[in-house]
């Protein structure tokens, strides 16, 4: 698999595996922690796995967790296709507010693994779209926080045709001005070990690597 750090975000990484197709269908490999843990500069350890299932259009996002606990993941398409988001709300980093943005389908096997303090939405693009996050953390009460995925400032490309599927949560969810004003955002100190000068010890120069909470999550 090849592993690229995205050059807007840094601790967004996009992982695009090496297929293997004949008469009979594909196989590859979708996570090798190992790999991810070269790649990020520390351990990768998935601590629980969740699944979505989205009609077409149903928007999901944006979605963050508070530092600490934190919470990195590793987000893969199971079945249909869509868009998938990331944005920098680690107040003070030198990308705050910016995003990335990918395509996942079933098809492609394409995955993304976000760092701390990052916040993630997508679009499903077909119906009973699947996606499976991979998680480094489990599910902590009170840790959860929510930006609009419509923010004017944001402006993020969703690039939907009509109007998405919301839930009650994320349509009333604050604009990232007010988040910030209300101080509920990660720290961009926080989420970087030493000096911050580097995230998780990762390169930022888009390199390529080849190579226990008993509480139910909420939905999201």
């Amino acid at each position: 698999m090849q592993i690229r750090e995205s050059d807007a975000v840094p601790g967004a990484y996009v992982i695009t595996p090496h297929q293997h197709s004949d008469s009979r269908g594909a196989f590859f490999e979708s996570l090798r922690t190992d790999l991810i843990s070269e790649a990020i500069g520390r351990p990768f350890t998935v601590r629980q796995i969740n699944y979505s299932v989205s009609r077409r259009n149903t928007l999901r996002g944006l979605h963050g967790v508070l530092i600490p606990p934190g919470q990195a993941k590793y987000v893969t398409c199971v079945r249909g296709a869509f868009r998938d988001i990331a944005v920098d709300l680690r107040v003070g980093s030198p990308t705050f507010g910016r995003y990335t943005v990918n395509e996942l389908t079933a098809e492609n096997g394409v995955a993304v693994h976000l760092t701390e303090g990052l916040g993630h939405g997508f679009l499903s693009l077909t119906d009973d779209t699947c996606i499976c996050y991979a998680l480094s953390t489990t599910y902590v009460p009170g840790t959860q926080f929510e930006i609009d995925p419509l923010d004017p400032e944001l402006a993020l490309p969703w690039d939907f045709t009509e109007p998405p599927l919301l839930s009650d949560k994320d349509a009333r969810a604050p604009r990232l001005a007010q988040a910030r004003a209300d101080g509920i955002l990660p720290h961009w100190l926080e989420a970087v070990p030493g000096d911050g000068t580097q995230h998780d010890g990762a390169r930022h120069d888009g390199a390529r690597y080849d190579g226990a909470g008993a509480v139910p999550s909420p939905r999201l």
